[in-house]
């Protein structure tokens, strides 16, 4: 690794990671995405479609978006307005479908219309990174991987884990946390903790499981 390497935890800091992990596996015991998909090459376009929308617009375009175009060859094939029209709902439309085409096109040139099972690879598809490529790892193959979305880069600092907005550096500093056969099960569970509890603009502090262990000094008092 190269500067983005975090220094090394100390065991108190990797014993309250360990505690605040194993709480939110207890809250969340099968977590996963909320995407629908099929497969990688579905699961991999679904989360492109999902930057600034909900799972749930995503889960009701995909059906109609892979019902018309199965496979990658098909996608980059693609007529870009007929995408826009389908992917509309999900905002961005001519962004993400230039992506997901562009993404198609590579994937049938360089890799045999195969997702590639690693990050360096798959990162170089147009619209693709890391934190998009680490949730199809994790979560199509349990792969050690961890996604850093905005949920994640708040809950995290909120918690004292990391002390950092650069989602890179976020990433690497869990991975020094946190065992690698541990990694394919954090991403969704902080992001699920912070949709239901540790809201960005009003966290629900009062009911908050980690409360004991968490150093944010704005903490929301309860409703009276």
């Amino acid at each position: 690794m190269s500067a983005a390497t975090a220094p090394s935890p100390s065991t108190e800091q990797r014993r309250n990671a360990r505690v605040i992990l194993n709480r939110l596996v207890k809250q969340y015991a099968d977590m996963g995405t909320a995407l629908d998909y099929a497969d990688a090459w579905q699961l991999l376009v679904a989360t492109v479609l999902s930057a600034q929308t909900t799972d749930v617009m995503v889960n009701q375009v995909t059906p109609v978006l892979f019902g018309r175009y199965p496979t990658a060859e098909d996608l980059a094939n693609a007529r870009p307005e007929d995408v826009e029209e389908i992917v509309y709902s999900t905002g961005f439309y001519r962004q993400k479908t230039k992506s997901i085409i562009g993404l198609a096109a590579a994937l049938v040139e360089d890799f045999g219309s195969k997702v590639p099972a690693d990050i360096g690879e798959m990162t170089k598809l147009p619209g693709v990174g890391r934190k998009t490529a680490s949730v199809v790892l994790a979560e199509a193959w349990g792969m050690p991987a961890i996604a850093v979305d905005t949920h994640v880069r708040r809950v995290v600092n909120r918690l004292g884990l990391v002390d950092d907005r650069d989602p890179v550096k976020i990433e690497r500093a869990l991975q020094e946390l946190y065992p690698r056969d541990r990694w394919a099960g954090i991403s969704m569970r902080f992001i699920q903790f912070g949709r239901d509890v540790c809201d960005a603009k009003r966290p629900r502090c009062w009911e908050c499981e980690l409360s004991d262990r968490c150093p944010y000094p704005h903490k929301t008092p309860a409703p009276v």
